[in-house]
């Protein structure tokens, strides 16, 4: 293995855990926006109950204090998520260029290769006929 096998080989390697990076933060702000819509269910269903009770009626502005405040601590931990992710998708890309250039400069070494045998091929076969005609 040559050592720009071995660099792609690592920037892939590299690549792959930067995906797996990214699809746990996804996973994790998913979770995130998941908690918020279940506090905006649980706040419209306490709403429908407190008008329909009015006992509750008596609790609703502290529950919905209390509610707002949860809110509003799972939305910064999506805003924080959403940065994370932004960052990893920024080195996600990073890594799938530099994947890039090794197989682009792994592909030039491999064509020049094939050159250079090539021209020795030429020079062998120029010197057989040479030594042909020379015999002859």
């Amino acid at each position: 293995m040559s050592w720009a096998d071995s660099l792609i080989k690592l920037s892939t390697y590299e690549a792959e855990v930067l995906q797996k990076r990214l699809a746990e933060i996804v996973d994790r702000r998913m979770a995130c926006e998941m908690r918020l819509a279940m506090l905006e269910a649980e706040g419209e269903a306490e709403l429908a109950f407190s008008d329909q009770d009015a006992t509750a009626g008596i609790y609703r502005a502290g529950f919905f204090e209390g509610l707002k405040l949860r809110k509003a601590k799972v939305q910064s931990e999506i805003d924080v998520i959403l940065l994370e992710e932004q960052g990893a998708r920024e080195a996600l890309a990073e890594a799938f260029e530099a994947q890039k250039k090794y197989e682009h400069i792994a592909e030039g070494i491999r064509v020049q290769a094939r050159k250079v045998q090539g021209q020795r091929e030429a020079a062998a076969m120029d010197e057989m006929g040479l030594r042909k005609k020379a015999a002859s």
